[in-house]
Protein backbone atom coordinates (compact mmCIF):
# COMPACT_ATOMS: atom_id res chain seq x y z
CA UNK A 1 0.00 0.00 0.00
CA UNK A 2 0.95 3.19 -0.78
CA UNK A 3 -0.04 6.71 1.90
CA UNK A 4 0.23 10.52 0.74
CA UNK A 5 0.99 11.27 4.23
CA UNK A 6 1.38 10.59 7.86
CA UNK A 7 -2.17 11.06 8.81
CA UNK A 8 -3.22 8.73 6.09
CA UNK A 9 -0.90 6.02 7.34
CA UNK A 10 -2.18 6.11 10.94
CA UNK A 11 -5.87 6.24 9.21
CA UNK A 12 -5.17 3.07 7.76
CA UNK A 13 -7.48 3.44 5.46
CA UNK A 14 -10.52 3.87 7.82
CA UNK A 15 -9.62 0.54 9.91
CA UNK A 16 -7.07 2.45 12.15
CA UNK A 17 -9.12 0.97 15.31
CA UNK A 18 -8.70 -2.13 14.47
CA UNK A 19 -5.09 -2.52 13.29
CA UNK A 20 -3.58 -0.30 15.85
CA UNK A 21 -5.70 -1.89 18.41
CA UNK A 22 -4.89 -5.14 17.50
CA UNK A 23 -1.14 -4.21 17.71
CA UNK A 24 -1.71 -2.76 21.14
CA UNK A 25 -3.00 -5.20 22.66
CA UNK A 26 -0.62 -7.66 21.29
CA UNK A 27 1.90 -5.52 22.79
CA UNK A 28 0.02 -5.87 26.46
CA UNK A 29 -0.21 -9.47 26.01
CA UNK A 30 3.70 -9.90 25.15
CA UNK A 31 4.46 -7.63 28.02
CA UNK A 32 1.89 -9.42 30.30
CA UNK A 33 3.90 -12.73 29.24
CA UNK A 34 7.21 -11.66 30.09
CA UNK A 35 6.38 -10.21 33.48
CA UNK A 36 4.87 -13.56 34.43
CA UNK A 37 7.90 -15.55 32.92
CA UNK A 38 10.26 -13.14 35.24
CA UNK A 39 7.79 -14.02 37.95
CA UNK A 40 7.72 -17.65 37.81
CA UNK A 41 11.48 -18.10 36.97
CA UNK A 42 12.34 -15.88 40.24
CA UNK A 43 10.07 -18.26 42.07
CA UNK A 44 11.54 -21.50 40.97
CA UNK A 45 15.16 -20.24 41.33
CA UNK A 46 13.78 -18.98 45.04
CA UNK A 47 12.30 -23.24 45.34
CA UNK A 48 15.75 -24.07 44.02
CA UNK A 49 18.09 -22.86 45.88
CA UNK A 50 15.78 -23.47 49.53
CA UNK A 51 15.76 -27.08 48.41
CA UNK A 52 19.73 -27.23 47.97
CA UNK A 53 20.17 -25.23 51.29
CA UNK A 54 17.76 -27.67 53.22
CA UNK A 55 19.52 -30.65 51.52
CA UNK A 56 22.83 -29.64 52.58
CA UNK A 57 22.40 -28.97 56.18
CA UNK A 58 20.42 -31.51 57.47
CA UNK A 59 18.74 -32.00 60.95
Amino acid sequence: MHWNSVSEFFAMGGYAFYVWGSFGLTAVVVAGEVLLLRAQRKTVLRNLRNELLSESNPS
